[in-house]
């Protein structure tokens, strides 16, 4: 705990975030709630692919157009063996990444500033609401005219689909700082570079990080959306050349692996929001 003595022989008693110190006691039942979500979510998840290999198979759907599951089982491990499937996710991936690397470089030092300086975000909000509310896959078309259908208009669609999540979580975070903080770190003589590194960064990384998930999920679902309109590569390519061809066992396929990359790339974030912010548990596990 941190003392700012305002007046002589009175101190103002103030949390300090890097310190970990408590301020309420533990809640660990939601901690152990959290932990146990996934397995309780495993039946049901069980349940529909049962339901998945079987209706195929008893009638109640088409097998031409929806495939039992062990039948797109077999064609993701054909399309593993021939090294087809890494090559596709690894293209889609890195669309993926690059637009996203971008999108970070872009919107957290702009969200820091518009969450920082009211005067800065009065001017800018308007231009941000309204490039924040036009659709991605409407501006596809645009991106292909002014940068071709090669590498840049899919990076370009991945980086507009995932900049403004990053952007907004990241002015909600830096607005959501405990003012009382902020005023004890400047009584102490804090330069702007500690206020920014020691306070204002910290306590945002949970809003920051709950943008990322979604920024990632955006981006990847742009990049394959992308790649189904314009490109003769990546998982979107795969999925939408199966279609055409009539090979829905690949074309399931494909739909599987984005889906696992997706769940794959969120559980990742959430581990490091837990390590990004486990000063939080440590105060709220901490004896008075």
């Amino acid at each position: 705990m941190a003392y700012i003595s305002e007046k002589p022989g009175i101190g103002v008693r103030l949390p300090s975030i890097a310190a970990g110190s408590a301020t309420r006691p533990a809640r660990k039942h939601k901690t152990a709630r959290g932990d146990g979500t996934f397995s309780y979510g495993l039946p049901l998840l069980m349940l529909f692919f049962l339901l998945w290999e079987i209706a195929p198979r008893l009638g109640w759907l088409n097998p031409i157009f929806f495939p039992p599951l062990s039948d797109v089982c077999r064609s993701w491990f054909g399309l593993a063996e021939s090294g087809v499937l890494a090559k596709h996710i690894g293209i889609s991936l890195q669309r993926a990444a690059i637009g996203f690397g971008l999108a970070t470089i872009v919107a957290v030092p702009l969200g820091f500033l518009m969450g920082r300086y009211s005067l800065f975000e009065k001017i800018s909000d308007l231009l941000v609401q309204t490039l924040r509310n036009t659709s991605q896959f409407a501006l596809l078309p645009v991106f292909i005219l002014l940068l071709g259908i090669g590498e840049a208009s899919k990076i370009a669609i991945t980086f507009y689909s995932s900049v403004f999540f990053l952007l907004v979580n990241t002015i909600s975070g830096v607005k959501a700082v405990d003012p009382l903080l902020l005023k004890a770190a400047r009584s102490m003589g804090t330069s702007d570079v500690d206020l920014f590194r020691k306070v204002i960064l910290p306590a945002s990384i949970p809003s920051i990080v709950a943008g990322a998930r979604l920024a990632v999920k955006s981006s990847i679902f742009a990049v394959i959306g992308a790649e189904m309109l314009a490109a003769k590569s990546g998982l979107g390519y795969l999925i939408q050349q199966s279609q055409l061809m009539m090979e829905t066992g690949d074309m399931y396929a494909g739909i599987l692996t984005m889906t696992l990359i997706g769940l794959i790339v969120n559980y990742l974030l959430v581990w490091f929001e837990r390590w990004a912010t486990s000063w939080k548990g440590q105060s709220d596990t901490s004896p008075h």
